[in-house]
């Protein structure tokens, strides 16, 4: 896997995020490197579980997607003397 990595303006956007959940929830107030240094902790050490939950949601997705295809194609099959 490889690893989760944010765009600058991502970087930007989430660490003020963080920042303001920490103002506003916790009354504490943090400056921009703490939350960018939160941030990376959180991509390198938790990031890993939300990504894998992803492809395990996007897996399940697809493979329901799939079973709606074939038997999609099992309505539309034509009756003959030879069935698989």
């Amino acid at each position: 896997m490889s690893e989760i990595e944010f765009s600058k303006e991502e970087v930007e956007i989430i660490s003020k995020k963080i920042q303001l959940y920490f103002s506003e929830e916790l009354e504490h107030d943090i400056g921009q490197f703490d939350a960018q240094f939160l941030l990376e902790f959180f991509a390198e050490e938790i990031g890993p579980y939300f990504y894998n939950r992803g492809l395990y949601d996007a897996q399940s997705i697809l493979e329901n997607r799939l079973d709606s295809i074939t038997e999609a194609i099992y309505d539309i099959e034509k009756v003959t003397e030879f069935r698989k």
